[in-house]
């Protein structure tokens, strides 16, 4: 047995509902349609009715509300109403728990999204992929701690500087969250390059394949954890990392995103 079954075989896999194992299985299938992806969705009502309210809300900006989910896939996209779907089912497979502030992290967890959306858009990497891959990133994280509170409180510990939270996880209990997240992906038979990308987060560096999607999940994951990120925080990413990549530094410092324009799914 493997260190990382070792882990998972001390945790309760959480459950994802039949609506988002059918999601995922799109993902994987380059021929699926906006009738197929929306059939899907629509056998969740309450899925539907929060897509709905995510697509009206102030957001997305729509020039006029959306009343169906059909409006909603053409106003806003099949492919950002599928991941927006998978992030809402994702959201809701995990537990609270205690000694983790869920705001703090969902919020994280949607600016690592974002950031992510926004930096495939210079590199070449699918945005709706980034942008999902980057919500799952610290999923991981909600995974130790159900395996073992006390290590979570250690790693939440503050001060805890952008960083500072792999480090810890992998001193604490071996491996980075990214690194579990990219196992439960697997387990949930996500794409494979969404899986490795999670794999090697931590250190995209040191692969011999490089993956951008990892390389962009890294500095996303660095942005995330500043509650209040402006443009001077890309003086402080890694630059070998931002030479791989090819981002331009100027561009990144005179369209950095503002925190307030990620979408949140709490």
């Amino acid at each position: 047995m493997s260190s990382i079954d070792a882990f998972f075989a001390t945790v309760k896999l959480p459950t994802i509902s039949e609506v988002a194992q059918q999601l995922i299985q799109t993902l994987n299938n380059d021929d699926a349609g906006i009738k197929e992806v929306s059939d899907i969705i629509a056998k969740d009502p309450a899925l539907t009715a929060k897509l709905l309210r995510l697509a009206n809300s102030a957001q997305f900006g729509l020039p006029r509300g959306v009343a169906t989910l059909g409006e909603a896939i053409h106003m806003v996209g099949m492919s950002k109403v599928r991941t927006l779907s998978l992030a809402a089912c994702m959201n809701d497979s995990f537990p609270a728990l205690p000694g983790l502030n869920a705001h703090e992290f969902w919020r994280s967890s949607m600016a690592c999204a974002g950031y992510a959306q926004w930096l495939a858009s210079a590199v070449g990497v699918d945005g709706q992929q980034a942008w999902l891959t980057g919500m799952m990133l610290r999923l991981g994280e909600l995974l130790i701690g159900q395996a073992n509170p006390t290590a979570l409180a250690e790693i939440e510990k503050q001060p805890c500087p952008p960083g500072a939270r792999w480090e810890r996880e992998k001193q604490t209990i071996g491996f980075a969250e990214g690194q579990i997240t990219a196992e439960l992906a697997r387990r949930w038979n996500f794409p494979t390059p969404i899986i490795k990308a999670l794999e090697h987060a931590f250190t995209p560096l040191a692969e011999p394949a490089f993956s951008k999607l990892a390389g962009i999940l890294h500095l996303t994951g660095i942005l995330a954890d500043l509650p209040e990120a402006s443009s001077d925080a890309v003086d402080h990413l890694p630059a070998e990392l931002i030479s791989k990549l090819g981002l331009d530094v100027a561009w990144m410092k005179s369209k950095f995103p503002p925190a307030d324009s990620f979408i949140s799914i709490t």
